[in-house]
C-alpha cells in the first residue's frame, strides 16, 4: 500500500515541475536576450561614439584674431638724405695762376667775399694795349667829327661839292663805330681783369678747396675736380624723400615732418613738405617729396642720413593684423579668414611693415575673424573650429 501511494504522489507533481522548468528556462532566455541586446546597444553607441569623435578631429581648430583698425593720422618713418639748399662748384673765368686763396674748408663766407687772387698779367697788358686803342679811335673820332663839321661850312659857301662833305661825314661815323668797338674791348678786358678776383656769389660754408698758391688755373678747362671752390648754403636743408604710393596723396605742400638723426639722440628737428614731383617713379612707385628744414645754427650737415617722420592723414581705412596670418600664394598675397564655420582666403594689398604685424590697407575690415598661423594646406571651403587666441594676441 505504501508503494502505490508513493507513485501516485509523483504522477501528481510532475506538471508543477514541468511547469516550473518551463519558466526558469523562459526566464533564462529572456535574461539572456537582454544581456544581448544590452551588449549590441552598447557596441552600436561607440561605434556612433567613435564616428562623431572622428568627424569632430577631422575639422581643425584655429586661433582667430580681429584686425585693429590704423589710427585716422598715420605717421610713416622713411630715410633721406640731407643736401645744402644750394650747392654749387666756384670756377675760375680768367686763366693764370693763383696768387692767394684767402678762405679755407669750413669757413663761412658772407656774399661778395674775396675768396681768392688770379696773376694773369698778359691779360693786364692786354687791357693796357685796349685803353690806349680807344684813346687812338677817340682821337681819330675827334679829328673826323672837325672835319666833317668844316665841310659842312665850306658847302654852304659852295667852296666844296656835296660829294666832299658826304666822305667826311661818312668817315666820322666809321670812326665813331670803331671807337665804340674799342670800348667794347676795353669794357671785355676789364671784366676779364676783374675775374682774376673771385667772390663768393651768396653766404654759405666752403665745403672744398682744390687749388693752392703757384697753381695753374685755366677759364676753359672745367673738368671734374678742377674748380677752385665749392660752395654751400646750410641755413636751410632740402631733404628728399620717397613716399610709398599709398600715402602720395596726403604728401601735399604744407604738412609737416620732423627729422631724426642718429648723431643726436633724442632730438627731433622740425620741417615741412614744400613741393613734391607730382608724378609717381614707375621703377619704385614712390612720390620724390622735398622737405625744407630751418639749420640757422649750422648743426646739420649737409649730406647727412636722416629719418624723416611724415605724420600723414590717411586716405585710407587701414587694419593691422600679425605677421604670421600672411600667406604667400602663387596668386599673391592671401590671409584665411573665418566665415559661416568656413575658412576663406582674402586678398589683400600691404601698406606698412611693423615686423610682427602689417598693415592692411585693402581685403580686410575690422570685423572679419583672421586665422593665426594658418596651415599651408588650408583652402577656400575647409570647415574650421574657431578656438582660443594664442596667448598676446588680441
Amino acid at each position: 500500500m505504501t508503494t502505490i501511494e508513493t507513485t501516485a504522489d509523483v504522477r501528481q507533481t510532475s506538471p508543477r515541475a514541468a511547469r516550473g522548468l518551463l519558466l526558469a528556462a523562459l526566464a533564462a532566455a529572456v535574461v539572456l536576450g537582454c544581456l544581448i541586446f544590452a551588449g549590441v546597444t552598447a557596441r552600436a553607441r561607440a561605434n556612433t561614439a567613435l564616428e562623431r569623435e572622428t568627424v569632430t578631429s577631422s575639422v581643425p581648430t584655429v586661433a582667430v584674431v580681429h584686425p585693429t583698425p590704423s589710427a585716422g593720422a598715420e605717421e610713416i618713418v622713411l630715410p633721406g638724405n640731407m643736401q645744402a639748399f644750394i650747392d654749387t662748384p666756384i670756377w675760375a673765368r680768367s686763366s693764370g695762376y693763383l696768387k692767394a686763396w684767402h678762405v679755407d674748408i669750413g669757413a663761412r663766407v658772407k656774399k661778395g667775399q674775396l675768396l681768392a687772387e688770379i696773376e694773369a698779367p698778359e691779360i693786364d697788358q692786354q687791357l693796357q694795349q685796349a685803353r690806349a686803342n680807344l684813346a687812338t679811335d677817340q682821337a681819330n673820332l675827334k679829328l673826323a667829327q672837325i672835319t666833317a663839321e668844316r665841310y659842312e661850312n665850306l658847302f654852304k659857301t659852295d667852296s666844296v661839292s656835296k660829294q666832299d662833305v658826304d666822305n667826311a661825314v661818312q668817315a666820322a661815323a666809321a670812326q665813331t663805330a670803331t671807337m665804340n668797338s674799342a670800348q667794347a674791348n676795353v669794357a671785355r678786358l676789364e671784366q676779364l681783369v676783374a675775374y682774376e678776383k673771385v667772390f663768393a656769389p651768396f653766404d654759405g660754408v666752403i665745403t672744398a678747396r682744390n687749388v693752392d698758391v703757384g697753381a695753374l688755373v685755366d677759364a676753359d678747362a672745367n673738368a671734374a675736380g678742377k674748380e677752385l671752390f665749392h660752395l654751400a648754403s646750410n641755413s636751410t636743408l632740402r631733404v628728399y624723400v620717397n613716399v610709398p604710393e599709398a600715402y602720395s596723396r596726403a604728401a601735399h605742400p604744407g604738412v609737416d615732418a620732423f627729422l631724426t638723426l642718429a648723431e643726436f639722440p633724442g632730438q627731433r628737428f622740425r620741417g615741412r613738405i614744400v613741393r613734391n614731383a607730382d608724378a609717381i617713379d614707375t621703377a619704385s612707385r614712390t612720390l620724390l617729396v622735398e622737405v625744407d628744414v630751418s639749420n640757422p645754427s649750422g648743426q646739420l650737415l649737409p649730406g647727412s642720413y636722416v629719418s624723416v617722420h611724415l605724420k600723414l592723414p590717411s586716405k585710407v581705412e587701414a587694419v593691422t593684423v600679425p605677421a604670421n596670418a600672411l600667406l604667400f600664394r602663387s596668386e599673391g598675397l592671401r590671409v584665411a579668414v573665418v566665415r559661416n564655420g568656413r575658412a576663406e582666403l582674402a586678398s589683400i594689398a600691404i601698406g606698412r611693415d611693423f615686423g610682427d604685424s602689417v598693415e592692411v590697407i585693402s581685403g580686410l575690415n575690422r570685423n572679419d575673424s583672421v586665422i593665426v598661423n594658418p596651415s599651408d594646406s588650408i583652402v577656400p571651403g575647409q570647415p574650421v573650429r574657431v578656438g582660443a587666441a594664442p596667448n598676446g594676441v588680441a
